[in-house]
C-alpha cells in the first residue's frame, strides 16, 4: 500500500467512525430508565463496526508514521498497541452489556449499571479507556508534530484530547452515580470526554483528504521527548 492509498483509507475510516459514534452514542440517552433489548443490541451492533473501522484507522495511521520517519517507529508501535488495547476494551464492554440483555431480555435491567458484570464495566467505560486514550493521544500528537504527516493542529488537538482524558483517570475515586459529571461512570467522563477521541479521528480523516506536500519541512520535536 502506498502513502496515498493509506491516507484515503484513513480518511474513510475516520469519517465513518464519526458517523458510527453519532449513531450509537444518542442511543444511550433515549430512555430515562432501563432500555429495551433492541436498543442495547442496536448500539452494540453499531459499535462492532466502529471497532472494525478503528482497526483500519490505527493501522493506517501507524503505517504513515513509519513511512514518514523510520526513526519514529517506536511512536507508531505505541499508537498501534494502545489503540489495539482500546478496541479490545470496547469489544469486551459491548459483550458485557449485551450479555445482560441476553440473560434478561425483558428490558428491566440497564446494562450500564445493572447486572452481575456492570460493576466491572464501570472501570472499562471510565478510567481504563481514559488512560488508554491518553497514551494514544500523546503518542499520536507527538508523532504528527515530529513527522508533519498532517497539519500541526492535528498534533496539538491530540495533546488537548489527551489532557482532557488524563484529567478523568482519577474519577474512579468519585463514586458510580451516572448522573454526576465527574464520577467513575458519570456523563462527563463517558459521554462527553469519552467521545473526544472519535471527534479527533474525524478531524484526522478530514486532514488525510488533503494531498500531502511533496516537500515537507523537518521540524524539531517538542523538547520533553528529546
Amino acid at each position: 500500500m502506498n502513502d496515498l492509498q493509506a491516507r484515503r483509507l484513513l480518511a474513510i475510516a475516520g469519517l465513518l467512525i464519526g458517523l458510527g459514534v453519532l449513531g450509537s452514542v444518542p442511543l444511550y440517552f433515549v430512555y430515562s430508565g432501563p432500555p429495551p433489548a433492541s436498543n442495547v443490541l442496536t448500539r452494540g451492533f453499531i459499535s462492532l463496526f466502529v471497532c472494525a473501522l478503528m482497526i483500519v484507522f490505527f493501522s493506517t495511521f501507524s503505517h504513515l508514521i513509519r513511512r514518514a520517519d523510520p526513526g519514529a517507529a517506536w511512536l507508531s508501535s505505541i499508537v498501534q498497541s494502545a489503540g489495539t488495547l482500546f478496541i479490545g476494551i470496547i469489544l469486551v464492554s459491548i459483550a458485557f452489556e449485551t450479555g445482560v440483555v441476553f440473560g434478561q431480555p425483558d428490558g428491566t435491567l440497564d446494562p450500564t449499571i445493572d447486572g452481575p458484570l456492570a460493576h466491572a464495566n464501570v472501570l472499562m467505560h471510565g478510567s481504563v479507556k481514559r488512560l488508554l486514550t491518553t497514551v494514544i493521544m500523546f503518542s499520536a500528537g507527538y508523532a504528527v508534530l515530529r513527522t508533519q504527516i498532517f497539519s500541526s493542529w492535528v498534533g496539538w488537538s491530540a495533546y488537548f484530547v489527551g489532557l482532557c482524558n488524563l484529567a478523568y483517570v482519577p474519577s474512579l475515586f468519585f463514586g458510580t452515580d451516572v448522573t454526576e459529571f465527574y464520577s467513575a461512570i458519570g456523563w462527563g467522563n463517558t459521554a462527553m470526554v469519552g467521545s473526544f477521541i472519535a471527534y479527533w479521528m474525524v478531524a484526522v480523516g478530514i486532514a488525510a483528504m488533503k494531498r500531502p506536500s511533496t516537500s515537507r519541512p523537518t521540524l524539531d520535536a517538542p523538547s520533553f521527548a528529546q
